[in-house]
């Protein structure tokens, strides 16, 4: 076997690897890197490998950042099978389309921009709208968990829940290779045990390598209670003081997870009843119709409220706005709302608009719940800037930041060591999907006879 790395090593985002087996080039995960700006050069640039090579690609999850660069891996000659779980498919879906029309309205802003400058060129978006239908026209089977399937001769994937958003997996490959068999486990990214929506991860019993996710190697959540506690109280004080709550949401999962806990805190009496609730996110809108059709997804407890007739998303005062004259209209509203909006990390969507009618007032509060990454606006807000740069002004932060960490869809150190303590026959673990210090850090901890942080590019062979 023959490993690769062509994104999420020493980084956080761009998941991709390159495996090499029995003859076979299999990629795990095409994602799009994402942060500042200079990140485009790194999606623009070659892969790193022919993509007309390639055989087939098995999506982990369908977070951009995993699935991102499916439509420009096709574009540049890719013609093999996309695998990844039905739900996964289906969340892709519209992931890819929304991706690619943020890409050509980015392309047409910065195009309207040269030429005021009295310049004649034009940006071309990384990719279409048509080149997204191209890669869907891709997908292919849809794996089960724990059900063994062929990907080609001598050459089997098993699928385990991740436990990290709807459909995510971790991906075991195993290959029949000069009269070995070696198999190889990509965790993809690991959930946060013990929420209330989905399953907990599962592991295969044995792997001999595992390219595993580090994105909190270096630290632990807060307790999951405390954490619902502050959301609450974060909504309570705001609205005291006459100001809006923002919420900056990824589409999918953590949209659902917050409206799951903004009903909890009304049937509980920790939230006013009356709040209005805005999810001004038409993927977030759709991505939530998908989690209900798949509802052997979720805790016993959370399907047993879909069996009994009752939504776990629906919120007494929720309002879904899909229309960009209804998203407009919410920043009429100066206090006492709730505005979930992506994305997540404030890079685009509409949650840009909200900030930059509310960012400047010391009365609103912005709530973080997830990870942002180096160089995002919500990682530069998180880390206490003054000033935030929305559509040309700068815009002063007065409002109150909160960053809640409790409701990530990441595991935490200690989980991410139990989890790779629970597979037996380990040799080589390859630590990506992180920041440098959180690698070192989880690195420290873990006990196996090869620990490593590969670098972009890097190549290695597996020996059995």
């Amino acid at each position: 076997m023959k490993l690769s790395f062509h994104g999420a090593a020493q980084g956080v985002t761009g998941s991709c690897f390159l495996l090499e087996a029995a003859g076979y080039r299999i990629l795990i995960d095409c994602g799009l890197f994402q942060g500042s700006r200079e990140l485009h050069e790194d999606n623009v640039a070659p892969f790193g490998f022919d993509p007309a090579s390639l055989d087939c690609v098995v999506l982990t999850h369908a977070h951009l950042d995993h699935c991102g660069r499916l439509p420009l891996l096709v574009k540049r000659g890719f013609r093999g099978e996309i695998m990844a779980t039905q739900a996964t498919f289906e969340l892709a879906r519209l992931v890819l389309l929304d991706a690619a029309h943020l890409q050509e309205e980015e392309a047409r802003r910065r195009t309207r921009v040269a030429q005021r400058r009295g310049r004649e060129d034009s940006e071309a978006p990384l990719y279409s709208i048509v080149d997204a239908l191209d890669a869907i026209a891709r997908f292919d089977r849809a794996a089960s968990y724990r059900q063994p399937m062929t990907i080609r001769p001598g050459v089997v994937a098993t699928l385990f829940d991740a436990g990290h958003i709807l459909g995510s997996a971790s991906v075991l490959i195993e290959a029949e290779e000069g009269g070995f068999r070696r198999s190889i486990l990509f965790s993809g990214d690991i959930g946060n045990g013990g929420r209330l929506l989905l399953k907990s991860p599962e592991t295969p019993d044995q792997a001999d390598s595992i390219v595993m996710e580090t994105t909190y190697g270096d630290r632990l959540h807060r307790q999951f209670s405390a954490s619902r506690g502050e959301l609450y109280d974060a909504i309570n004080r705001t609205f005291a003081r006459g100001g809006n709550v923002l919420i900056p949401t990824f589409a999918l999962e953590r949209a659902q997870e917050i409206l799951f806990f903004l009903r909890q805190g009304i049937e509980e009496n920790r939230l006013s009843p009356s709040v209005p609730v805005f999810l001004d996110s038409p993927m977030a809108i759709s991505a939530t119709e998908i989690f209900e059709r798949h509802r052997d997804s979720f805790t016993p407890a959370v399907a047993a409220m879909f069996e009994s007739g009752k939504d776990p998303f629906k919120v007494p005062g929720l309002r879904l706005t899909r229309e960009t004259a209804d998203s407009v209209a919410i920043n009429r509203i100066t206090g006492g709302a709730v505005i979930m909006a992506g994305a997540g990390m404030c890079t685009g969507g509409r949650i840009r608009h909200h900030l930059r009618h509310n960012l400047w007032r010391p009365e609103a509060s912005i709530v973080f719940v997830g990870y942002a990454a180096a160089g995002t606006l919500g990682r530069r807000i998180i880390d206490g800037a003054k000033e935030a740069q929305l559509f040309g002004e700068d815009i002063p932060v007065r409002a109150q930041i909160h960053t809640i960490n409790g409701f990530s869809a990441h595991a935490d150190q200690n989980e991410l060591f139990a989890w790779q303590e629970k597979i037996a026959g380990k040799r080589a673990i390859f630590l990506v999907h992180g920041e440098v210090p959180a690698m070192q850090a989880f690195a420290a901890r873990i006990a196996a006879p090869q620990v490593s942080i590969p670098q972009l590019g890097e190549r290695v062979t597996i020996e059995s």
